[in-house]
This record gives C-alpha cells, sequence and structure tokens, in this order.
C-alpha cells in the first residue's frame, strides 16, 4: 500500500516534470526562430546597404565630362563628391525585396543607412510576444575612394572658330592603392561602372 501511495503522489510531479521540460522546448525553438528572423533581417539590410551603395558609386552626376575637368575637379571626383545617387535607394529596396524584406533607405553620400524589416515573422509560440514578430535589423555602407590623381590634367578646350577639332585634353594618371596606376584618356574611357569599381571600395561599417 505505501508502495502504490508513492506511485501515485509521484505521477503528478512526472506530469508537472514533462510538462515543463515541453514548454522549454517550445520555448527554445520559439527563440531560436526569432534569431533566424532576425539574421535575416540584418543579411537583407546589409545586402540592401551596399546594393545603395554600389548603385551611386557606378553613376556619375548626368552630364559630366571628363574632358573639360580641371584638376580640382578631378580631385573631387576621386574623393566620392561626384556620384549621382538617384537611383540608390531603389536599388536598396530591390535587394531588400529579393531577400524577403522591405527597407527604408537614407542617403547622406559617400554613405547609405538601410534599415530592412522581414516580410515574414515568427510562427506561434508559447513565449508572450514572440509569435508573429518580424525581424529589423540596420545597416549602413560607404563608399570609399582608393585612388588620388597623379598627374596635372590640362583639359581640352572649347572648338576652334574655324572649325577644326579642339584641342584634347591630356592623359590623366591616377594613382591607387597597392602602386597601381590607371593611365586614362578622357576622351575615350572605359564605361564608368567599370572604372568605378578600380577607383572606389564598397564597405558596410559599424
Amino acid at each position: 500500500m505505501h508502495a502504490s501511495g508513492d506511485r501515485g503522489q509521484a505521477f503528478p510531479i512526472y506530469i508537472v516534470t514533462v510538462a515543463g521540460l515541453l514548454f522549454a522546448a517550445f520555448a527554445f525553438f520559439a527563440i531560436s526562430q526569432a534569431a533566424v528572423v532576425r539574421s535575416g533581417a540584418q543579411k537583407a539590410a546589409d545586402a540592401a546597404a551596399l546594393a545603395a551603395a554600389g548603385d551611386a558609386r557606378d553613376h556619375l552626376v548626368p552630364g559630366l565630362d571628363l574632358t573639360k575637368l580641371k584638376p580640382e575637379e578631378w580631385g573631387r571626383l576621386l574623393d566620392g563628391r561626384l556620384f549621382d545617387a538617384a537611383g540608390a535607394c531603389a536599388a536598396a529596396a530591390d535587394f531588400a525585396a529579393s531577400n524577403g524584406a522591405t527597407a527604408s533607405c537614407e542617403s547622406a553620400l559617400p554613405s547609405f543607412t538601410v534599415e530592412a524589416t522581414t516580410n515574414a515573422g515568427v510562427g506561434s509560440s508559447v513565449v508572450p510576444g514572440i509569435s508573429g514578430t518580424r525581424g529589423t535589423a540596420k545597416a549602413t555602407a560607404r563608399i570609399e575612394p582608393r585612388c588620388t590623381l597623379g598627374s596635372e590634367p590640362v583639359p581640352g578646350g572649347e572648338p576652334p572658330s574655324d572649325g577644326s577639332p579642339p584641342p584634347k585634353s591630356d592623359p590623366v594618371d591616377i594613382r591607387c592603392r597597392g602602386g597601381n596606376v590607371i593611365h586614362l584618356d578622357p576622351s575615350k574611357p572605359d564605361p564608368w561602372r567599370t572604372l568605378a569599381r578600380s577607383l572606389f571600395d564598397v564597405r558596410l561599417v559599424h
């Protein structure tokens, strides 16, 4: 009778213990889900910020004529002050969408800050306040110059009144990190998108 009574008393304790373990397991699963959602938001924010900075780097202000630039204007270009950021935040939104998120973007050349929110949230959870929670994260990317002007270019002049070709601008030497020198003919430059990737780095900053 005594042993049977002990078993009867132990059974409720067993039930409570199992219930507690199950709750802990579900809670751990919910917290893991939340961590995954937050990680997804951070990846989306990082990708979107890099996309915004990369898009700006790849576009110069409209109408810029390299053959007419004076030395100080070349300096501004190589410092990253002549970018066109008109489409940068749209690029950020596109990249966030491809990563399952929406994004808000702030442009402050040469930096772009993006806040991403995941479209999907945490599923049903036993942990109060977690169910349906979406992940949010911020990231900032910056365009950083890696080259300086190595020679003093002479810009091309206006066409003479007699109709002959205008004077050509001098080639430009651009010196970059690592000892690389770019010899640029302003009248026949590579596509800016290609050239820009040699002149500037785009990276996340914290």
